[in-house]
């Protein structure tokens, strides 16, 4: 049955999904830290293609990554 499931999504599956993206997005992590060269939205926003990141943002993100900590407001700034 598990293999069915990977076949078949089901909409929990889905709405787990596009949380992840809105997550992301919302805290601008990984590729949604850089606007999106294709479709032209800003850092933080949703690609306009639904639960995809575009290659380009990912590829810009890939050349310049900004360094953030897991929790980065509680954690101290080095001196």
């Amino acid at each position: 049955m598990p293999l069915l499931s990977a076949v078949i999504p089901s909409p929990a599956a889905d709405a787990a999904h596009d949380a992840a993206h809105e997550t992301a997005a919302r805290f601008q992590h990984g590729a949604y830290s850089v606007p999106c060269p294709e479709c032209h939205v800003p850092a933080g926003v949703l690609c306009l293609a639904r639960r995809n990141v575009h290659a380009a943002r990912r590829n810009a993100y890939r050349q310049n990554p900004k360094p953030t900590g897991l929790v980065p407001l509680l954690v101290g700034r080095v001196r």
